[in-house]
């Protein structure tokens, strides 16, 4: 390779082919990298303004004007290699090392005469604070610095490295770290250290959000080449936030990041961004717009406060987060006082999104029973939204979340303070496959889309908690199994132990009853069928026709004639939330706590439809009302009851279904179509449906000549719980005989049947025959 020697007298050559400078003794090795584009480079050289060179300690000196930070800051080079560069004094440029572990740092050229003219020197607390090691490769790229690139950090997120156990994170602490660090530049994973009380504390960057301005807004060009690295200037309004160590800082943000929850909520994402978009300046022919906040609410567990933090950590802008526990944690600072800062700081740090976590906890209605510090809260948060609107150039925009909207003080839902409600629903099958698809997306697992479709249909009710709950367990079974893939049956068996959140404070016991435990009964099956299954399998036939399903199914007859255990069933094979209430058990001695009960009865519900509310003995819940001037507890629980099933609150995916022994007895208006629009007769079992019933109890019975034909001709006017109570009283007649017995025969079955006598009275048969009639 032929070199040339530069006009200026100096040791470097120069390559005609690639025009890198190479040091004199480097020459030779250049042949196996021309041009030295890579890493592998073995030898120094200047290459397109870069320069690779041989890391290595600074000896210490005094700079005049220069403070001991401002020297660690510095990277000390030859003036020869500064010129071959383009380096002025002072200029910012990037240091990386050839470990790729290593972040880039950006440091300020100084000239040196010391080592030889390829080192890149830093002083020893910049390397021990950087991790940069001596005699370790490095390279040095000149920083772009034009004010279209430059990006400003709006908050910076930091962990204390060696901080001692009493160590305070305090406003003393975060003031003294962001005053000595303005104008430099950083990227996530940098070191950084300060003296604070005698110890050195050293900190790493871990997240640092950016800042858009008029100017730069609409540029998103990097500042740097480096693969995708960002670096970010810190300025007079940059916040630091300090967490005192690792395992601090993965609770406290483990959140923050995460879009779990917003998988399914496109739509309202959408809708929040344009909104947040227009109030932070980012939209066009908007003066007639003026939208400044906005409330998120709906059931626990389906996404608000992620969903929030997302938009605002993905809007670019300075986000400010209040709840609760936030605003008592400082006990020199009243709560009202804590609320006016961070209101003061989003405002003097626009543009600025705020957070209102659980805004029902902040903001409650104001009753006599709020404390005065509760009372004060809620007028500061009032006078700071009110101070928003009123600025027409102010760039904020505020967030709130809750799950319970009812308990907020009415003055902050209206215009001017919380300007839209926005409902975070709980997801339906389709978002819940979406959800299911992105927690699986790192695990190894055998499931096709079959099964996750599957899934997210069978997990009624299911909010985005409750899947990472179910996915959780589906994770440990499959470890029990010492298995490293996820199976199908791992999810089925974890459906058996994970419910509904808002189905756990709601003690029931999943019953265990299937359509084939039932003896007959068709018509009345398919009845429910159509009632329940069908809208959930055939909806769009439903829609076809412009029909509705049943709203409600009604079961009267004869006591024995297994309604209860068909609602059994139904829940069973549909697979649906089943809520089983019994009529008495929602009346309460205290006024208002029955209809109260009603209300949250269907709440939960709504809240994990599609459902069924299953009410046995609705007689003593629905009676007719009285004739009297007083209302009774009974009266408001029925209006109760009427408004719930046909109210202005749309019942949903909500099924009730209820059954009586006295229909004759319940309020005509609960029985009209719209509420519970059919009404079933379940009569005394006929001769097919005993014959059933015989088969399915004899055939985990062993018996010896048992005549089913026979048992059916002597249990003529028998209930169905009767003909079981026949068949359980001929094996405790076998049993009485001889404890040992093997078999149940003949003998024993008249015996029972001399016992057991059917008890439906002749009249309460001709009641029901005649309600019958009756056209409701």
């Amino acid at each position: 390779m032929s070199q040339q020697k530069s006009k200026k007298s100096t040791p470097w050559f120069r390559c005609e082919k690639c025009e890198a400078y190479i040091s004199h003794r480097d020459v030779e090795n250049h042949d196996g990298f021309c041009p030295p584009e890579t890493r592998l480079v073995q030898h120094a050289y200047i290459y397109k303004g870069r320069l690779c060179g041989i890391v290595d300690i600074k000896p210490t000196e005094d700079i005049k004007n220069l403070s001991s930070r401002e020297i660690d800051s510095l990277v000390f080079l030859s003036q020869d290699a500064m010129q071959l560069c383009s380096f002025s004094i002072g200029e910012s440029v990037i240091v990386e090392s050839s470990c790729e572990e290593i972040p880039p740092i950006v440091q300020k050229v100084w000239p040196t005469n010391e080592k030889s003219l390829t080192s890149i020197l830093l002083t020893k607390n910049a390397l021990e604070t950087h991790g940069f090691t001596s005699n370790d490769i490095g390279f040095l790229t000149k920083l772009l610095n034009s004010p279209k690139l430059i990006r400003e950090a709006a908050e910076i997120s930091v962990v204390v490295i060696n901080g001692p156990k009493s160590l305070e994170i305090n406003s003393e602490l975060n003031n003294r770290l962001s005053k000595s660090y303005v104008s430099y530049y950083f990227t996530p994973g940098n070191y950084i250290s300060i003296m604070y009380y005698g110890n050195l504390l050293k900190f790493q960057i871990k997240y640092i959000s950016e800042r858009l301005t008029e100017a730069v807004e609409d540029i998103f060009d990097n500042i740097s080449i480096l693969d995708d690295i960002k670096f970010y200037l810190v300025g007079n309004q940059t916040k630091w936030k300090i967490y005192k160590n690792q395992e601090d800082y993965k609770e406290k943000t483990s959140t923050k990041k995460s879009s779990t929850q917003v998988y399914g909520l496109s739509s309202q994402s959408n809708e929040i961004t344009d909104m947040m978009n227009v109030s932070l300046g980012k939209g066009t022919h908007t003066q007639n717009f003026k939208c400044k906040s906005v409330l998120l609410y709906g059931n626990s567990g389906t996404g608000k406060t992620s969903l929030a933090r997302h938009l605002a950590n993905s809007s670019g802008a300075n986000v400010v987060e209040i709840c609760p526990s936030y605003l008592y944690n400082n006990s020199s600072v009243s709560p009202e006082e804590v609320v006016k800062e961070n209101f003061d700081r989003a405002v003097e740090n626009t543009p600025s999104i705020i957070i209102l976590d659980e805004i029902d906890i902040l903001c409650p209605t104001r009753t006599g029973r709020l404390s005065e510090t509760e009372k004060k809260i809620v007028s500061a948060i009032l006078t700071c939204l009110d101070n928003i609107w009123t600025n027409d150039r102010l760039k904020v925009f505020v967030i709130a979340t809750t799950n319970k909207i009812d308990s907020i003080d009415p003055s902050l839902r209206r215009c001017g303070r919380l300007d839209r409600e926005i409902e975070i629903p709980t997801p339906d099958p389709n978002q819940r496959k979406l959800i299911l698809t992105y927690l699986l997306s790192t695990s190894k697992s055998n499931l096709k889309t079959s099964h996750f479709e599957e899934i997210a249909r069978i997990t009624h009710g299911f909010v985005g908690a409750d899947l990472v709950s179910l996915c959780s367990q589906a994770s440990l079974l499959c470890n029990r199994r010492i298995s490293d893939s996820l199976e199908f049956e791992d999810f089925k068996m974890a459906l058996r132990t994970v419910r509904p959140s808002a189905m756990r404070e709601i003690e029931i016991e999943i019953p265990n009853v299937k359509w084939c435990d039932i003896g007959g009964q068709d018509n009345l099956k398919l009845i429910l069928k159509q009632a329940v299954e069908w809208p959930l399998k055939y909806a769009s036939s439903f829609v076809r026709l412009g029909v509705s399903p049943p709203r409600g199914v009604l079961m009267y007859g004869p006591p024995g004639c297994s309604k209860t255990m068909i609602a059994k069933a139904l829940a069973t094979e549909s697979g649906l939330n089943f809520l089983s209430i019994k009529g008495p058990e929602l009346f309460s001695k205290w006024v208002g706590d029955s209809e109260k009960a009603v209300r949250e009865v269907f709440r939960k519900a709504r809240q994990v439809a599609p459902s069924i509310v299953f009410f046995d003995e609705i007689d003593a819940l629905g009676g007719e009302r009285s004739s009297g001037s007083s209302t009774s507890v009974q009266d408001r629980v029925l209006a109760q009851l009427l408004t719930e099933l046909d109210g202005v609150t749309p019942l949903g995916n909500v099924t009730i279904l209820a059954a009586t022994n006295r229909p004759d007895r319940i309020d005509k208006a609960l029985l009209r179509p719209g509420r519970l629009d059919r009404i079933v007769y379940v009569p005394l079992p006929d001769n097919q449906t005993r014959r059933e019933i015989f088969r399915i109890k004899l055939s985990k019975m062993p018996t010896k000549d048992v005549n089913i034909e026979y048992l059916v001709t002597k249990t003529e006017n028998y209930s169905g719980a009767e003909v079981n109570a026949v068949c359980h009283e001929a094996a405790m007649m076998a049993l009485e005989e001889n404890i040992e017995i093997e078999y149940v025969d003949n003998k024993h079955f008249d015996k029972a049947l001399t016992l057991i006598q059917p008890r439906t009275p002749e009249s309460l048969i001709k009641l029901y025959e005649e309600y019958a009639k009756i056209k409701i």
